[in-house]
Protein backbone atom coordinates (compact mmCIF):
# COMPACT_ATOMS: atom_id res chain seq x y z
CA UNK A 1 0.00 0.00 0.00
CA UNK A 2 1.30 3.46 -0.90
CA UNK A 3 2.26 5.63 2.03
CA UNK A 4 -0.20 8.55 2.40
CA UNK A 5 1.23 12.05 2.07
CA UNK A 6 1.04 14.76 4.70
CA UNK A 7 -1.99 17.06 4.33
CA UNK A 8 -3.81 14.22 2.56
CA UNK A 9 -2.28 15.20 -0.77
CA UNK A 10 -2.40 13.33 -4.05
CA UNK A 11 0.94 12.73 -5.77
CA UNK A 12 0.64 15.85 -7.94
CA UNK A 13 -0.77 18.18 -5.29
CA UNK A 14 1.03 21.17 -3.82
CA UNK A 15 1.28 21.68 -0.09
CA UNK A 16 -1.25 24.13 1.37
CA UNK A 17 0.00 27.64 0.54
CA UNK A 18 -0.67 30.81 2.53
CA UNK A 19 0.62 34.19 1.37
CA UNK A 20 0.56 37.54 3.16
CA UNK A 21 1.61 40.35 0.79
CA UNK A 22 2.98 43.57 2.23
CA UNK A 23 4.04 41.87 5.46
CA UNK A 24 7.27 43.89 5.71
CA UNK A 25 6.30 47.54 5.78
CA UNK A 26 9.67 49.22 5.11
CA UNK A 27 10.56 47.43 1.85
CA UNK A 28 9.24 48.26 -1.61
CA UNK A 29 7.69 44.79 -1.92
CA UNK A 30 7.32 41.84 0.44
CA UNK A 31 5.49 38.59 1.09
CA UNK A 32 5.34 36.13 3.96
CA UNK A 33 4.99 32.80 2.16
CA UNK A 34 4.06 29.48 3.75
CA UNK A 35 4.07 26.16 1.88
CA UNK A 36 3.15 23.45 4.36
CA UNK A 37 5.79 23.57 7.08
CA UNK A 38 8.14 25.88 5.17
CA UNK A 39 7.87 29.60 5.90
CA UNK A 40 9.84 32.22 3.96
CA UNK A 41 9.93 36.01 4.23
CA UNK A 42 10.88 37.64 0.92
CA UNK A 43 11.52 41.36 0.59
CA UNK A 44 12.40 43.39 -2.51
CA UNK A 45 14.52 46.54 -2.15
CA UNK A 46 14.91 48.99 -5.02
CA UNK A 47 17.89 51.35 -5.16
CA UNK A 48 18.58 54.07 -7.71
CA UNK A 49 22.12 52.86 -8.45
CA UNK A 50 23.91 49.87 -9.95
CA UNK A 51 27.06 47.91 -9.00
CA UNK A 52 30.32 49.46 -10.16
CA UNK A 53 30.91 46.67 -12.67
CA UNK A 54 27.69 47.78 -14.42
CA UNK A 55 28.58 51.45 -14.63
CA UNK A 56 28.94 51.32 -18.43
CA UNK A 57 25.79 49.27 -18.95
CA UNK A 58 22.54 51.01 -19.93
CA UNK A 59 20.44 48.70 -17.77
CA UNK A 60 20.02 47.74 -14.15
CA UNK A 61 20.54 44.64 -12.04
CA UNK A 62 18.59 42.13 -9.96
CA UNK A 63 20.30 40.05 -7.31
CA UNK A 64 19.18 37.77 -4.49
CA UNK A 65 20.32 36.81 -1.01
CA UNK A 66 19.19 33.75 0.92
CA UNK A 67 19.57 32.83 4.57
CA UNK A 68 18.26 30.25 7.02
CA UNK A 69 17.12 31.58 10.40
CA UNK A 70 18.98 29.81 13.26
CA UNK A 71 15.68 28.26 14.47
CA UNK A 72 14.35 27.35 11.03
CA UNK A 73 14.83 23.71 12.07
CA UNK A 74 13.83 21.88 15.29
CA UNK A 75 17.31 22.35 16.78
CA UNK A 76 19.10 25.70 16.62
CA UNK A 77 21.51 25.86 13.73
CA UNK A 78 25.07 27.10 14.08
CA UNK A 79 25.60 30.84 14.09
CA UNK A 80 24.19 32.96 11.29
CA UNK A 81 26.10 33.29 8.05
CA UNK A 82 27.73 36.63 7.46
CA UNK A 83 29.64 38.32 10.27
CA UNK A 84 32.61 38.66 7.96
CA UNK A 85 32.37 35.10 6.64
CA UNK A 86 31.54 34.27 3.02
CA UNK A 87 28.27 32.40 2.47
CA UNK A 88 28.48 28.62 2.35
CA UNK A 89 28.39 26.76 -0.95
CA UNK A 90 24.75 25.71 -0.59
CA UNK A 91 23.72 29.26 0.23
CA UNK A 92 25.58 30.65 -2.80
CA UNK A 93 23.99 28.02 -5.04
CA UNK A 94 20.49 28.92 -3.86
CA UNK A 95 21.10 32.66 -4.11
CA UNK A 96 22.22 32.22 -7.69
CA UNK A 97 19.20 30.07 -8.52
CA UNK A 98 16.81 32.68 -7.11
CA UNK A 99 18.62 35.53 -8.87
CA UNK A 100 18.74 33.77 -12.25
CA UNK A 101 15.09 32.79 -12.00
CA UNK A 102 13.89 36.29 -11.19
CA UNK A 103 16.09 37.95 -13.81
CA UNK A 104 14.19 35.85 -16.35
CA UNK A 105 11.04 37.70 -15.27
CA UNK A 106 12.25 41.26 -15.85
CA UNK A 107 13.77 43.53 -18.47
CA UNK A 108 17.02 44.76 -16.93
CA UNK A 109 17.39 47.31 -19.72
CA UNK A 110 13.96 48.78 -18.93
CA UNK A 111 14.80 48.80 -15.22
CA UNK A 112 17.39 51.48 -15.93
CA UNK A 113 20.14 52.42 -13.52
CA UNK A 114 18.56 50.66 -10.58
CA UNK A 115 19.29 47.57 -8.47
CA UNK A 116 16.56 45.28 -7.22
CA UNK A 117 17.68 43.08 -4.30
CA UNK A 118 15.53 40.16 -3.22
CA UNK A 119 16.19 38.94 0.34
CA UNK A 120 14.83 35.49 1.17
CA UNK A 121 14.88 34.57 4.85
CA UNK A 122 13.75 31.05 5.72
CA UNK A 123 11.99 31.22 9.07
CA UNK A 124 10.83 27.60 9.17
CA UNK A 125 12.20 24.80 6.97
CA UNK A 126 10.40 21.61 5.97
CA UNK A 127 11.73 21.05 2.47
CA UNK A 128 11.47 23.14 -0.70
CA UNK A 129 13.03 26.29 0.74
CA UNK A 130 14.79 27.28 -2.49
CA UNK A 131 11.73 26.76 -4.66
CA UNK A 132 9.52 28.63 -2.20
CA UNK A 133 12.06 31.48 -2.33
CA UNK A 134 11.75 31.71 -6.12
CA UNK A 135 7.95 31.66 -6.07
CA UNK A 136 7.71 34.16 -3.22
CA UNK A 137 10.56 36.23 -4.67
CA UNK A 138 8.57 36.80 -7.84
CA UNK A 139 5.66 38.12 -5.80
CA UNK A 140 7.92 40.52 -3.90
CA UNK A 141 9.52 41.63 -7.17
CA UNK A 142 6.17 42.38 -8.82
CA UNK A 143 4.93 44.29 -5.77
CA UNK A 144 8.12 46.37 -5.61
CA UNK A 145 8.07 47.30 -9.29
CA UNK A 146 4.41 48.21 -9.16
CA UNK A 147 4.91 50.37 -6.05
CA UNK A 148 7.52 52.46 -7.88
CA UNK A 149 5.57 52.82 -11.12
CA UNK A 150 7.83 50.37 -12.94
CA UNK A 151 5.23 47.84 -14.05
CA UNK A 152 6.68 47.92 -17.58
CA UNK A 153 9.86 46.20 -16.30
CA UNK A 154 8.00 42.94 -15.57
CA UNK A 155 7.94 40.65 -18.61
CA UNK A 156 7.25 37.11 -17.41
CA UNK A 157 5.78 35.23 -14.47
CA UNK A 158 8.05 32.65 -12.86
CA UNK A 159 7.75 30.07 -10.08
CA UNK A 160 9.57 26.97 -8.90
CA UNK A 161 8.74 23.62 -7.32
CA UNK A 162 10.45 20.44 -6.16
CA UNK A 163 9.55 16.98 -7.43
CA UNK A 164 10.89 13.57 -6.43
CA UNK A 165 10.84 9.92 -7.33
CA UNK A 166 9.86 8.46 -3.96
CA UNK A 167 8.92 4.84 -3.29
CA UNK A 168 8.22 4.32 -6.98
CA UNK A 169 5.98 7.40 -7.25
CA UNK A 170 6.44 10.86 -8.74
CA UNK A 171 5.64 13.30 -5.90
CA UNK A 172 5.37 17.07 -6.28
CA UNK A 173 6.41 19.71 -3.72
CA UNK A 174 8.31 17.47 -1.32
CA UNK A 175 8.40 18.04 2.39
CA UNK A 176 11.50 16.98 4.31
CA UNK A 177 10.25 13.48 5.13
CA UNK A 178 9.71 12.82 1.41
CA UNK A 179 12.88 14.52 0.22
CA UNK A 180 14.98 12.42 2.60
CA UNK A 181 13.56 9.22 1.02
CA UNK A 182 13.72 10.33 -2.60
CA UNK A 183 15.59 8.11 -5.04
CA UNK A 184 15.77 11.18 -7.28
CA UNK A 185 15.02 14.78 -6.39
CA UNK A 186 14.56 17.66 -8.79
CA UNK A 187 14.07 21.41 -8.48
CA UNK A 188 12.49 23.15 -11.45
CA UNK A 189 12.25 26.90 -12.07
CA UNK A 190 10.19 27.94 -15.08
CA UNK A 191 7.80 30.48 -16.49
CA UNK A 192 4.23 29.58 -15.68
CA UNK A 193 3.53 28.80 -19.34
CA UNK A 194 6.13 26.03 -19.21
CA UNK A 195 9.40 27.53 -20.49
CA UNK A 196 12.35 26.26 -18.47
CA UNK A 197 14.78 28.49 -16.58
CA UNK A 198 16.68 25.91 -14.55
CA UNK A 199 16.42 22.21 -13.74
CA UNK A 200 18.47 20.74 -10.88
CA UNK A 201 18.21 16.95 -10.64
CA UNK A 202 20.23 14.32 -8.80
CA UNK A 203 19.87 10.56 -8.46
CA UNK A 204 20.79 9.05 -5.10
CA UNK A 205 21.99 5.56 -5.99
CA UNK A 206 20.12 3.92 -8.87
CA UNK A 207 19.86 6.01 -12.01
CA UNK A 208 16.53 6.80 -13.65
CA UNK A 209 15.38 6.42 -17.22
CA UNK A 210 14.60 9.26 -19.59
CA UNK A 211 10.90 8.33 -19.36
CA UNK A 212 10.99 8.68 -15.56
CA UNK A 213 12.87 11.99 -15.81
CA UNK A 214 10.32 13.35 -18.28
CA UNK A 215 7.46 12.28 -16.02
CA UNK A 216 9.02 14.22 -13.14
CA UNK A 217 9.53 17.29 -15.30
CA UNK A 218 5.95 17.22 -16.58
CA UNK A 219 4.62 16.93 -13.02
CA UNK A 220 6.75 19.90 -11.96
CA UNK A 221 5.54 22.09 -14.84
CA UNK A 222 1.91 21.24 -14.07
CA UNK A 223 2.50 22.29 -10.45
CA UNK A 224 4.21 25.52 -11.55
CA UNK A 225 1.14 26.39 -13.61
CA UNK A 226 -0.95 26.01 -10.43
CA UNK A 227 1.50 28.24 -8.53
CA UNK A 228 1.09 30.81 -11.29
CA UNK A 229 -2.65 30.91 -10.69
CA UNK A 230 -2.01 31.40 -6.98
CA UNK A 231 0.45 34.23 -7.69
CA UNK A 232 -2.11 35.99 -9.85
CA UNK A 233 -4.73 35.74 -7.12
CA UNK A 234 -2.34 37.13 -4.49
CA UNK A 235 -1.22 40.02 -6.68
CA UNK A 236 -4.78 40.84 -7.74
CA UNK A 237 -5.65 41.21 -4.03
CA UNK A 238 -2.93 43.88 -3.92
CA UNK A 239 -4.29 45.58 -7.07
CA UNK A 240 -1.50 44.21 -9.29
CA UNK A 241 -2.95 42.72 -12.48
CA UNK A 242 -0.36 40.62 -14.31
CA UNK A 243 -2.35 40.57 -17.56
CA UNK A 244 -1.87 44.33 -17.71
CA UNK A 245 1.79 44.34 -16.64
CA UNK A 246 3.32 41.64 -18.80
CA UNK A 247 3.98 41.49 -22.52
CA UNK A 248 2.32 38.61 -24.38
CA UNK A 249 4.45 35.45 -24.72
CA UNK A 250 6.84 35.59 -27.66
CA UNK A 251 7.32 39.38 -27.75
CA UNK A 252 10.56 39.50 -25.77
Amino acid sequence: MSKPRNHGRADGDLRPVEVLPGFHKTSEGSVLYRAGGTLVLCTASLEDSVPKWMSDSPGGWLTAEYQMHPRSSPMRREEREGRGKPPKGRTQEIQRLVGRSLRAAVSLETLGKRTLTIDCDVLEADGGTRTASVTAGFLATALALYSRGLARVLLDQVAAVSVGYVDGRVLVDLDYSEDSRARVDMNVAATVDGRLIEVQSTAEGEAITRVQFDAMLEAALAAIAKLGELQRTVLASAAVELDVLMRPTGTR
